[in-house]
């Protein structure tokens, strides 16, 4: 029995001198949820990104995954009422973004920002700061692009896209008659109907008028807003859009675009690295913003759009300092890539060479040059609450189950 203890003795002393000799080797590691899947533009230059990061930060470790848009929005809100956040995650902007500020759920980053405050404009920081307070790393800004198949425009008797409202309608005409769908749209994903609907709306009653109901400082209520949605329905009676389209997704339907499917595609301008690095699609490609309807009220160089991805820490993390710091780098890297590759324009300053950027994209910066309001995109801009009765009756709409009048009183009725 003696010689047991003496020998358990020495066991435990041995491992009480390991476990006073062992130092903390500063290795980290960080996990970071986001949308950046296989599928999506902005694969690559999050890849590019997290190896230039783990080149410069070997004692950091970067665990990341990837969701799909629609499964991501669930997964992060249901993360956050559970406490159960990555260190790093990828939200949208204002409401969304603001609705986890709200619940002390984000950790603030306006120590970490001083370091990268000559880098960052604070103008880009503006629908990701709250009570005066910066929560997000904003990432590309993009908009609402109307692209359009040169080819088969060109088959309805068109060179150029429409500049006007009344000769865009004529050319969905033609490209009918030719057998040639006008647009394709994932009405699987209402976010994809959004960017048609609220282009309408835009151009028809002024980015004023839509911005002060998406802010909540006014009222549904308006009767220019339910003609806009109208003539947005019109649209779909008429024929204009694929009626499969309803049951697809939005990865099939930017395919069937690319394939030569539908004439014109709106969606966002990330899509131009897409488009432009398809060999086969890249010179078939053009983009425009869609015409003005009613020029009493509306204007071109009013858009849909702007910096909207963000990466942003949760305050839950046990390293959120480092996390904080690291999530600037990140982001301006993934800024840089997203750029370079046509994912959108950047949120950051460009200190780089970007001589090489896409046609596309060049093309997308000069009618954001030429814009002076922008509207962020409906569910974004909104809480969360408010957003979910928005999509449900955008999708009532598309379905035809309810028409402008309809549409305004419910979300009156329902949305403060």
């Amino acid at each position: 029995m003696k010689k047991f203890l003496a020998t358990l003795l020495a066991i435990v002393t041995v491992l009480s001198l390991c476990a006073c000799g062992k130092k903390d080797d500063g290795k980290i590691t960080l996990k970071m949820w986001c949308i950046a899947t296989e599928s999506d533009s902005n694969r690559k230059s999050y890849e590019n990104a997290i190896k230039d990061m783990a080149a410069k930060y070997p004692d950091i470790t970067l665990e990341w995954e990837a969701i799909e848009n629609e499964a991501y929005k669930t997964k992060i809100k249901t993360a956050v009422t559970g406490d159960n956040m990555p260190d790093i995650f990828f939200t949208w902007s204002c409401a969304f973004l603001g609705d986890f500020v709200s619940a002390g759920k984000v950790y603030c980053l306006d120590e970490a920002y001083k370091d990268f405050a000559s880098k960052l404009p604070e103008k880009m920081c503006k629908n990701t700061t709250y009570d005066g307070k910066k929560y997000g790393v904003p990432l590309t800004m993009n908009i609402v692009g109307l692209f359009a198949n040169m080819e088969l425009l060109k088959k309805a008797g068109y060179d150029e896209i429409p500049g006007t409202y009344e000769e865009f309608i004529k050319c969905c005409d033609a490209l009918k008659a030719q057998g040639i769908i006008p647009f394709g749209c994932a009405g699987k994903e209402t976010w994809c109907v959004t960017e048609y609907l609220e282009s309408v709306i835009e151009k028809s009653c002024g980015a004023q008028v839509l911005d002060d109901i998406f802010m909540g400082r006014a009222s549904w209520d308006n009767a220019d807003v339910a003609k806009a949605v109208d003539t947005f329905q019109s649209m779909v009676t008429k024929g204009y859009f694929d009626p499969d389209g309803a049951a697809l997704k939005n990865d099939v339907v930017k395919t069937n675009f690319m394939a030569g499917k539908y004439a014109f595609y709106m969606n966002g301008t990330w899509n131009c690295a897409d488009f432009s690095n398809d060999a086969n699609f890249k010179d078939k490609v053009k983009v425009a913003e869609f015409p003005v309807i009613n020029g009493d009220k509306a204007k071109l160089g009013q858009l849909i759009g702007g910096p909207s991805d963000t990466l942003a820490v949760a305050k839950s993390s046990k390293n959120a300092a480092t996390a904080a710091k690291y999530t600037f780098e990140l982001g301006q890297l993934i800024c840089k890539y997203g750029y370079l590759d046509g994912c959108g324009l950047p949120a950051w300053t460009v200190d780089y060479d970007a001589s090489a950027v896409n046609p596309l994209t060049q093309s997308v910066a000069e009618i954001v040059a030429k814009s002076d309001y922008m509207v962020l995109f409906g569910d974004t801009a909104m809480s969360s609450e408010d957003a979910a009765k928005y999509l449900k009756e955008v999708d009532s709409v598309y379905s035809c189950e309810v028409d402008g009048s309809k549409f305004v009183s419910d979300l009156k009725a329902s949305i403060r």
